[in-house]
């Protein structure tokens, strides 16, 4: 079959295919069934025309049987149906659609349940990510109780499994005004994940996104605590993120010291949040960079002391750059005065830890 036989004969074979596989997957016996959903994927996948036979094979009434496939027991029925559905799902919205109302969520949540195969809950996992990226889709999705089993991945999945978890959470918890706050055992997975990606990733917006939101709870906040490199993970986070994810970790260790000053002000400080802080005051987003000087505010001993407050450094900062170089030169010299800042400061306090280490070793 080629497009050298003319357009109107090729398309004319393309749909008696189309008709075929679809009468094969309605009415034939499994074994003919699990056939035709396979033919259902490589059809998709080796055509350029792929958008055109998504719309086509839906029309034909594939979706519907090939969600009652998921409730099988027949484990290569289950995974040939997934694969199928991804590949009708992807790219189109009204696809997506159509297989949640045909009932897709209830067995793809079973399948997350799944502990014995890895495969079937990674393609279920999948399954709901894409699904989850229609809005008319999201309530119907977070109503069926995935929640939890997307977490549980987090923890125990593959590694595609995990990226997934965190895609799909991220789509379902940030479509909600105010959005809904999932459990705090989310934490030590996630800041685990946030830890081994790089921290200026899209990954990383999603995960340090997911975290401010768990932070909103006194569990959440508490679990970033007793959580290993916790808090030092979103000190990096600030340091080494991108615009995104620098405002969500300030955002996050913001609320916690909002939330009780007293108890997390030394954690935060003993990670050595100040030297990002005041980068991010000058290299972040507005908001960020509002939230960097209420932080670095907070994280002063005591409004009595005679310490320079964020504002008034970057002020200073500005007034002599702009004597240095000029007014049309001020923001530029700023900004690398403040570098210049934050270095030095970093490399005092090294300094200090070394002495301190040092007469350490020699009172012992």
């Amino acid at each position: 079959m080629g497009e050298e036989d003319g357009p109107g004969l090729f398309h004319h074979k393309k749909q008696t295919l189309i008709d075929e596989i679809s009468g094969k997957i309605i009415n034939g016996d499994l074994l003919t069934k699990i056939h035709a959903a396979r033919e259902i994927r490589s059809m998709i996948r080796n055509r350029n025309s792929s958008d055109k036979i998504r719309t086509k094979l839906a029309a034909a009434g594939v979706i519907q049987p090939l969600v009652l496939m998921l409730y099988s027991r027949n484990h290569d029925a289950r995974e040939v149906s997934l694969l199928a559905l991804l590949n009708l799902a992807s790219r189109n919205e009204r696809n997506k659609e159509q297989i949640v109302t045909c009932g897709a969520i209830p067995p793809l949540v079973e399948l997350l349940k799944f502990q014995n195969t890895n495969t079937l809950r990674e393609l279920a996992t999948a399954s709901i990510l894409t699904l989850s990226t229609a809005s008319p889709n999201k309530k119907t999705i977070i109503d069926s109780g995935v929640i939890p089993l997307l977490i549980q991945i987090l923890s125990c999945g593959t590694v595609q499994g995990r990226v997934d978890s965190v895609t799909a959470l991220h789509n379902l918890l940030t479509s909600q005004q105010p959005p809904l706050i999932p459990d705090a055992k989310a934490i030590p997975p996630l800041i685990n994940l946030l830890k081994e990606c790089k921290k200026s990733s899209k990954f990383a917006e999603k995960t340090t996104s997911l975290i401010q939101i768990i932070s909103q709870s006194e569990e959440g906040k508490s679990a970033i605590t007793n959580t290993q490199d916790g808090i030092l993970t979103l000190v990096e986070t600030i340091e080494d993120g991108s615009l995104v994810s620098t405002e969500h970790a300030v955002t996050t260790l913001l609320t916690m010291c909002v939330s009780c000053r007293s108890k997390y002000r030394e954690l935060i400080l003993n990670e050595g949040a100040i030297p990002g802080l005041l980068r991010l005051t000058v290299y972040g987003s507005e908001e960020a960079q509002e939230k960097a000087r209420t932080l670095l505010d907070l994280l002063r001993e005591s409004s009595s002391e005679k310490r320079l407050s964020s504002s008034v450094v970057e002020k200073i900062v500005h007034d002599i750059a702009s004597r240095v170089d000029g007014s049309d030169k001020t923001v530029e010299t700023a900004k690398s005065l403040l570098q210049d800042m934050v270095q030095r400061s970093m490399e005092v306090g090294m300094s200090e830890i070394q002495i301190r280490a040092s007469s350490s070793s020699s009172s012992s």
